[in-house]
């Protein structure tokens, strides 16, 4: 998985008056759980760009006074008027730790469900998988290119052996639902084939 390196340095105090003239300075305060102690760091708001604002899954670098700690985000405050980062909980990896993420899948292929006008729903943008650090993917690859109308692709037929779905074996990630041009269509075809007939 792809690591953003957010550099920050360590806060001295973590009292409210102190918590305020970071964030009106422009940095966010944040906290890196995990480890023996919690390490209290802030990071200027731009940073978090890269981490926060995308449909992607990445690790953290955190380097706080030149010590790099790899960690995951794990919980992110927003004003609630002005979409401000208020806060920002780390939580620290180590190589021998599994942990549980949610990551992004991704569609391949071509469902002839779908060519021949039905409807493809993605109920699950997202799916919840446990693993060692790095064995953690970027995405999950999901073929649709089997997928005829009434189809449906569940969680087990995603199976890796790097890491371990959190989702029942019924979930289903993606299906091919009727639709009514499909269903104008079918009819129209029958019509056809009876006037040929």
């Amino acid at each position: 998985m792809k690591s953003i390196t957010i550099k920050g340095s360590k806060r001295e105090s973590v009292g409210k008056v102190a918590t305020k003239a970071l964030r009106n300075a422009g940095m966010v305060p944040c906290v890196i759980y995990g480890g023996e102690n919690p390490i209290h760091f802030s990071a200027e708001e731009k940073a978090f760009k890269n981490l926060v604002f995308t449909p992607n899954v990445y690790t953290a670098s955190i380097d706080v006074d030149g010590q790099k700690i790899p960690a995951i985000l794990q919980d992110i405050q927003f004003h609630p008027v002005t979409d401000k980062i208020l806060h920002v909980d780390f939580y620290q990896l180590f190589d021998d730790k599994e942990i549980t993420m949610n990551i992004p899948v991704k569609l391949t292929g071509t469902s002839p469900g779908v060519l021949s006008g039905g409807a493809l729903r993605f109920t699950n943008r997202k799916l919840k998988v446990k693993a060692l650090p790095a064995n953690l993917p970027d995405f999950i690859t999901a073929d649709i290119s089997g997928l005829k109308i009434g189809n449906k692709l569940f969680v087990t037929s995603l199976h890796n052996d790097d890491y371990t779905f959190m989702h029942p074996d019924n979930t289903v990630v993606v299906q091919v639902r009727t639709s009514r041009n499909a269903t104008v269509s079918a009819e129209e075809e029958e019509e056809t084939t009876e006037a040929a007939e």
